[in-house]
């Protein structure tokens, strides 16, 4: 990692897990610290630079290879890149690993019936009656990270205390003060 590439922090685990609501809160403390830093979210790359591509494993694969090419742009420009993105499989995991210098991988663990309570959008009970095919959780696999450099469990934490163990750790590896 070159002194002036940024982290990317990417936030893996299921929908409805708490990826993006944890993401937003971290980059608004980053943002009053003065850091450069961007949010690349799922969803909406989904409806942009990913348009078009499925939920099949091969249409997964090229979603996060698109992600990652974004990220590595901004990362070697010293900006700090948050992805919240579910990233279902190992294999997609550590290619962003393999390819981002700056890669810190952040599951955010909540349990699956968790994450259907919190389904504001409806997505795991059209799963549920099959609806929706490869929806993650339900009729795909999601694989969770086997050593992931952070987990924040949701369900347990509140949103400040996931951004504080998070900002802890950004600050142990790069040796800046954590914003306060």
């Amino acid at each position: 990692m070159k002194q002036t590439d940024g982290l990317v922090l990417w936030f893996t685990g299921l929908s409805g897990a708490g990826k993006t609501t944890t993401a937003r809160a971290l980059l608004q403390e980053l943002l009053e610290a003065g850091e450069k830093v961007e949010l690349l979210d799922g969803d909406e790359l989904r409806a942009t630079v990913c348009k078009g591509l499925g939920f099949s494993r091969e249409d997964r694969l090229e979603n996060i290879r698109r992600i990652v090419y974004l990220s590595k742009l901004l990362s070697r420009n010293g900006i700090t890149v948050m992805v919240s993105a579910i990233t279902p499989y190992r294999e997609m995991r550590e290619y962003a690993r393999k390819e981002l210098p700056g890669y810190v991988e952040i599951f955010v663990d909540c349990p699956l019936e968790e994450c259907e309570r919190r389904d504001v959008k409806g997505l795991y009970a059209k799963a549920r009656k099959a609806e929706l095919s490869h929806f993650t959780g339900i009729g795909d696999p999601y694989e969770v990270p086997e050593q992931p450099d952070i987990i924040i469990r949701t369900h347990v934490d509140d949103v400040d205390s996931n951004v504080s163990l998070i900002l802890d750790y950004i600050s142990a590896k790069t040796g800046r003060g954590t914003p306060s």
